[in-house]
């Protein structure tokens, strides 16, 4: 893996893959594709995303730590191993419970 890309044809874990900085969100790139993309992110404790939408369906996958990941004004607290859907045009946040990796993978219609 060279720079914020990663290379096919080598084995990986999203762990290793990233690593936390200090009261920042870090984020590499995946897969990019039109029909969609895949990124990982470190959340360091109490940083986030504000609420925003997007036009697309998307998954997240918590990979480590905890994290509070808010679906139009509801609060789900999701751990290593968990998982859920951010449907199409609503409002999300995410917010870092403790320090947390995800993987977000974006499917475009």
């Amino acid at each position: 893996m060279s720079g914020n890309e990663f290379e096919k044809g080598l084995a990986f874990t999203y762990s290793n893959s990233i690593d936390y900085a200090p009261r920042a969100v870090v984020s590499k790139q995946i897969l990019k594709k039109n029909t969609g993309n895949i990124s990982l992110f470190a959340f360091d404790k109490d940083e986030g995303l504000s609420e925003h939408t997007a036009p697309f369906d998307a998954l997240v996958h918590i990979v480590e730590g905890k994290a509070d990941v808010i679906l139009g004004g509801k609060s789900h607290i999701l751990e290593a191993g968990q998982c859920i859907i951010m449907p199409a045009n609503l409002p999300h946040a995410i917010k870092a419970v403790e320090a947390f990796k995800m993987v977000l993978t974006m499917i475009k219609q």
